[in-house]
């Protein structure tokens, strides 16, 4: 029984640096959806360095 060969890959000449990544968003950064002013301070207390207490 004789199979086809499986076709390889493309290889793509495009440059990478024209895609967006992750990083190019706020979300790559870890950033949250904007909140109110309640949520913020939340943030702010979770997020706050041992030594600012």
């Amino acid at each position: 029984m004789s199979t086809a060969p499986e076709p390889r890959p493309a290889l793509v000449f495009d440059d990478p640096l024209d895609r967006p990544s992750q990083d190019d968003t706020d979300r790559g950064w870890g950033e949250r959806p904007a909140a109110d002013a309640a949520a913020d301070l939340a943030r702010f207390l979770d997020e706050k360095p041992p030594h600012h207490l």
